[in-house]
């Protein structure tokens, strides 16, 4: 179902089937979200599933932690990520990014202005912003200088509380407006992820799918997708 909170209105069902990905658009690629426990033997499960196939970019995401704590969780994993080549993001804080020199910062729409968190942190950090089902908060958040924005949920996810959801459309309609990368998010598994890999996703964000089950196969098989 097409979200109805869009102030543009709905978009027609049919310029899905029109949609071909544009040839000079970088492949969809893989964006790995942590499970809200990263303790114990989380960083050798990330080890783990980072060797299993290609993995652009690893969003840090826990709740309800102090900044030191969070900080102690976050250094192996951030070293994990360098030595692995892939771009480490932290959820919400501008503060702990900072802080920790990560390569990005994803903002949901109560966590800061992308024109704020890109003076805090320079130019070089990837900003990302989650837009629900609004192509209207995505617009707002190109224009306040993101680097990315993220869609969702496409599918029905248990990671966090669902009230907006999104279909496939939205990510060709996007694709076909605007050069910026966007990012389908919620509930996506290597069985469902095709159609919103050929609706033009450029990033699939992913996180029970994987560390619900073993991480390593979880991985491949969503490679597997993604090779087409």
């Amino acid at each position: 179902m097409i979200d109805n909170d869009d102030p543009l209105g709905p978009l027609d069902p049919d310029f899905a089937t029109q949609f071909v990905r544009d040839y000079r658009r970088p492949p969809c690629q893989l964006y790995l979200i942590s499970p809200l426990d990263v303790t114990g033997d989380f960083p050798d499960r990330l080890r783990r599933a980072l060797g299993a196939g290609p993995v652009a970019a690893f969003q840090f995401r826990v709740k309800d932690i102090d900044q030191h704590e969070a900080a102690r969780l976050a250094e192996p994993l951030q070293r994990i990520c360098a030595d692995a080549d892939v771009a480490f993001i932290v959820n919400d804080s501008v503060a702990l990014a900072k802080r920790l020199g990560a390569d990005g910062v994803h903002l949901g729409q109560s966590d800061g202005d992308p024109r704020e968190a890109r003076l805090a942190l320079g130019p070089s950090v990837q900003i990302g912003v989650t837009c629900h089902a609004s192509r209207h908060l995505a617009m707002e958040a190109g224009e306040a200088g993101a680097d990315y924005v993220a869609f969702g949920a496409f599918y029905p996810t248990t990671t966090k509380a669902v009230e907006h959801h999104a279909d496939p459309v939205l990510l060709s309609w996007w694709s076909t407006v605007f050069e910026l990368p966007c990012v389908a998010i919620g509930g996506i598994t290597p069985v469902n992820a095709a159609p919103l890999v050929a609706a033009g996703a450029d990033f699939l964000a992913v996180s029970g799918a994987v560390w619900g089950a073993d991480e390593g196969a979880a991985i491949a098989a969503f490679e597997a997708v993604l090779r087409g």
